[in-house]
């Protein structure tokens, strides 16, 4: 049942000619109103699809509703509150990147999706955490220099012949992070009957802990696919949110109850409502960096096909 907020928002998007966009780590009450709800790879795939429409609105972090624009620069993309950015994509810089490629000349450059404008416009192909290890397989290069998540960087290299150099080396996502083996066993002995499930931006000993090492969107496929009722899931808790929303015969429990991405989180109704009332804050990339990184975007597609 829908408050009357959630309402209002529903007919300024009529209105406005808007979709909404929204990660999978975002509040309930944005699931909910969202016209399409997603992981980073999910997103991009939409945002190519977005044909008939005026205005995206992006609910997620900055890099997101950046990689939207690349992919519509047409569009005006909003994001309800502008200070919604991934500490992880801040960790690697295009400086960083530059310096990388002229110690390996030979090698690609795989960039993680959670990075920023900036980085992608020195990158050749863009990976996300459910596709990472196929596309980096797909490329003819034998050196691929990999950035900015080093956890993701190392679960990829268990599963190719490549060699992968971590830049910057000590790229995180500060709520993977959180996780330790330690988690895993006491959540287990709490719920022996569940399995555990974790993103592959934990770190290596807690993804060897796990049953499984998926992305968020892979998970809620499992999940949705597998005959077991439980699970333990070691990442942002609101993927628990889409999952109620959607497979509810399931029980899901957060590996922490303080996994909470604090940015995502900034983003409110009355800030979806504002923006599209308003149309503001719009995310704008230059039209130099929009050309540079459109490549490695719609490389990444493809290669996820």
């Amino acid at each position: 049942m829908l408050n009357e907020l959630q309402k209002e928002i529903i007919d300024l998007k009529e209105e406005k000619n808007a979709i909404i966009l929204a990660h999978n780590y975002q509040r309930k009450e944005i699931q909910e109103i969202a016209d399409y709800l997603g992981d980073s790879l999910g997103l991009c795939m939409k945002a190519t699809q977005i044909k008939d429409k005026d205005i995206v609105v992006f609910c997620g972090v900055d890099f997101m509703a950046e990689t939207a624009y690349i992919l519509n620069p047409d569009k005006k993309i909003l994001i309800p509150d502008a200070r919604a950015d991934c500490p992880m994509a801040n960790m690697l810089s295009a400086e960083q990147i530059r310096k990388a490629k002229k110690q390996y000349p030979e090698a690609a450059v795989a960039l993680y999706v959670n990075s920023t404008a900036e980085a992608k416009a020195e990158s050749d192909i863009l990976v996300t955490s459910g596709n990472a290890t196929k596309v980096v397989n797909a490329l003819d290069e034998d050196v691929v220099l990999f950035g900015p998540d080093t956890n993701l960087a190392n679960y990829t290299q268990k599963f190719t012949d490549k060699e992968i150099i971590p830049i910057p080396g000590d790229g995180h996502c500060y709520v993977h992070k959180m996780f330790n083996p330690g988690d895993v066993a006491f959540k287990k002995e709490e719920h022996p009957n569940a399995e555990v499930l974790v993103h592959p931006e934990s770190n290596i000993d807690v993804q060897e802990a796990a049953d499984l090492v998926l992305s968020t969107g892979d998970m809620l496929k499992y999940i949705k696919e597998s005959d077991k009722d439980e699970f333990i899931l070691g990442t942002e808790r609101d993927i628990i949110s889409r999952i109620e929303l959607e497979i509810p015969d399931k029980k899901c429990y957060p590996l922490l109850d303080d996994a909470i991405c604090k940015t995502m989180k900034l983003h409110t109704l009355e800030k979806v409502r504002d923006c599209l009332l308003n149309e503001e804050p719009q995310i704008k990339v230059p039209e130099e960096l929009v050309k540079k990184s459109k490549q490695s975007v719609e490389r990444m597609l493809k290669a996820s096909k």
